[in-house]
């Protein structure tokens, strides 16, 4: 959603900068990647800095796009490594949102977090599923960026509980929204 409305609205501003940065755009992938891995491990012990984290590791991923757009080098590959490593990024998120839970002896917050990393994989598998039927399927209310946001809102205002709440309903909502559309269009 957030994805549809504002994409690439940084390209243009942001493109002198990105045309002056020395690094490959997977070199920025995988250094969001590491960032984020850190994000889920201090999540697990101060959910401010990990919040901070989880905006650096999101600043990295909107990075790496604009690189590759702005240099013209872009790479089937490279979109790739940048899918799987997103997945892997979200899972250690709720992981260690998860342990931090744990920590609080909240099994309602545990059992959040892996339910939502459920649906935050399924949102993604679903996409995944319908493109590899040849449909088009980027709908849906709880995409990637809406969960960064909302992950990065809840560590760093302490709201975590409630915005897991919110994101379990909506990553499942999101799920079989992506289920009625397939199967609206292949009708």
């Amino acid at each position: 959603m957030l994805g549809n409305l504002f994409g690439h609205f940084l390209d243009k501003p942001l493109s002198s900068v990105a045309k002056n940065i020395p690094f490959s755009p997977n070199a920025i992938t995988v250094t969001g990647f590491m960032v984020t891995i850190m994000a889920s491990v201090v999540l697990a012990h101060n959910l401010f800095w990990g919040g901070i984290l989880i905006i650096l590791g999101a600043l990295c991923d909107m990075l790496d796009g604009l690189v590759a757009r702005t240099n013209n080098k872009s790479s089937q590959f490279g979109a790739f490594l940048d899918s799987v490593l997103d997945r892997y990024s979200d899972s250690f998120l709720f992981l260690g949102l998860a342990w931090y839970f744990l920590k609080a002896d909240s099994i309602t917050g545990v059992c959040l977090s892996l339910m939502t990393m459920v649906g935050a994989l399924l949102i993604s598998y679903t996409r995944a599923r319908a493109e590899g039927l040849g449909k088009t399927c980027n709908i849906g209310l709880m995409e990637r960026p809406e969960r960064i946001v909302l992950m990065a809102f809840g560590a760093l205002t302490g709201w975590i509980l409630p915005v897991m709440w919110a994101m379990l309903v909506l990553t499942h909502v999101t799920v079989f929204q992506r289920i009625y559309h397939v199967w609206k269009i292949m009708k």
